[in-house]
């Protein structure tokens, strides 16, 4: 059960973590695809254009068919969207689906916090940053062009997941410097450092930030 990007640990608390959504009892109605022919749902078809379950989550994930963790996380939430998209907002189901939804998140945030800081730090990458060594980082972000501030956004992404935040809706990634490991963040540091030294003059700078909170986080536009 390994794919390209994550590493076999990882994958087994994923699919730990998918099974023990899929044993509850009130998530029957999420094991399977819904059968929309046998409720006379006609019209689920035509409002749910892309169809999930847990069980395809499972079988996905046990025939690696996701090259990313994220990849397997998104369409978990397919499941719960898919389910208070056809339901009315207040409905049993909207809310079945609404718990199920935060339970998610809480456990696979979880997940992401230990996949980041369950790695060893070594040498002198692993002596924690300083406050202020934080907020010059988050500073220094609004001097990297929008290239370079993806580079370390994908960083980040493959190295320490739980730092980033992400609004699919808005299409916004939100960096959450607290939450980046020692090594992690010596390393995407260093590199800002360089990018913002070699940089002030670049006419690529120009890029869709939002804020900084605390110091501590950035918002950016993907």
């Amino acid at each position: 059960m390994v794919s390209s990007g994550s590493s076999a640990s990882e994958w087994t608390a994923m699919s730990k973590l998918v099974a023990q959504i899929y044993a509850r009892h009130d998530a029957e109605p999420f094991r399977e695809p819904v059968d929309w022919k046998a409720l006379g749902l006609f019209d689920y078809p035509q409002i749910i254009k892309k169809p999930m379950d847990l069980a395809k989550v499972k079988r996905n994930i046990e025939t690696n068919k996701y090259a990313t963790i994220e990849e397997a996380a998104e369409n978990v939430r397919l499941i719960w969207k898919n389910c208070m998209q056809y339901n009315a907002d207040g409905s049993d189901f909207y809310v079945l689906a609404q718990n199920f939804s935060k339970r998610f998140e809480d456990k696979h945030a979880k997940l992401l916090k230990e996949q980041c800081v369950g790695k060893p730090d070594k040498g002198k990458n692993a002596t924690e940053p300083t406050i202020d060594e934080k907020r010059t980082f988050a500073k220094s972000l609004y001097k990297i062009t929008k290239e370079e501030l993806g580079k370390v956004i994908t960083e980040l992404d493959e190295k320490c997941p739980t730092a980033l935040t992400k609004n699919a809706a808005e299409d916004e990634v939100e960096i959450n410097v607290d939450r980046i490991s020692a090594s992690v963040f010596h390393e995407v540091m260093s590199y800002v450092r360089t990018c913002s030294g070699e940089s002030n003059t670049s006419s690529g700078r120009k890029k869709k930030a939002v804020t900084t909170k605390s110091g501590s986080s950035k918002k950016s536009r993907t």
